[in-house]
């Protein structure tokens, strides 16, 4: 691949990926193992859990979804909970938050695992042609178990204020596999074509679009009423603040 360190940083400002042992490891299993660590830090059982919340962009098949056979990896499908798939890409884990947050609140569950897990590297171009979007994904897997708050707890989910904009949906999409025939983007479009993989990604268009973002990114602070939650944290979604989206 035709690149430097220095010209990945200064895009992204990653320093380092780690990449899942392919054959051996799968976006399910790499969640379970996340799974299994923050079930332990929760005080619970496997069996304890009621519900689960999987996000993830590269699922092991097209369908059934991550969630059942995280389940299965579990060793807990004899417990028959629901579970189901978040596909919101980078703001997945979020959107799943936001989801076992709901559950939580209206008492229906107690215990939701929330995991976002992604196995990239499967399908990553390593040649020229793909670094734009080589240089930026990785693999790996995080997980939490998200349970009722006591009305003593400073910690918990305060609040949460979802966004989307599907206008430039097309300016980062993965189009292929999928059954859309060619009707958004015409039918040339329907099959792979010798086009960069990496315009999937980091293009101009990407990068002047993520700029209108940040002015988002308190709304969230005021909700309830108009009531301001003081927020001391912000996280970037890119390390060098590239990208304008924040949680």
């Amino acid at each position: 691949m035709d690149t430097t360190n220095e010209w990945i940083i200064e895009r992204t400002g990653i320093q380092e990926r780690r990449y899942a042992r392919k054959h051996e490891e799968t976006t399910t299993t790499m969640a379970a193992r996340a799974a299994e660590i923050a079930i332990k830090r929760a005080g619970i059982e496997k069996t304890d859990l009621d519900f689960i919340v999987f996000a993830t962009l590269s699922p092991d098949y097209y369908f059934p979804g991550c969630g059942v056979l995280l389940q299965r990896e579990l060793g807990i499908n004899h417990t028959e909970i629901p579970a189901i798939d978040i596909r919101n890409q980078c703001s997945g884990f979020i959107y799943a938050l936001s989801v076992a947050d709901q559950f939580i609140k209206t008492g229906m569950y107690r215990n939701v695992l929330v995991v976002g897990a992604e196995f990239h590297s499967c399908g990553l171009d390593f040649t020229t042609r793909g670094r734009n979007v080589t240089a930026i994904f990785g693999d790996g897997a995080g997980a939490v178990v998200v349970q009722p708050a006591q009305e003593s707890d400073e910690s918990g989910i305060l609040a949460t204020c979802l966004h989307s904009d599907g206008k430039s949906a097309e300016e980062l999409a993965y189009l292929n596999p999928g059954c859309h025939g060619g009707y958004y983007v015409g039918k040339e479009q329907f099959n792979y074509t010798d086009d960069e993989f990496g315009g999937i990604f980091l293009n101009q268009s990407m990068i002047e679009n993520a700029q209108t973002y940040p002015q988002n990114e308190r709304s969230v602070c005021v909700q309830d009423g108009g009531t301001e939650i003081s927020c001391r944290y912000f996280g970037d979604f890119a390390k060098n603040g590239l990208f304008g989206v924040r949680y």
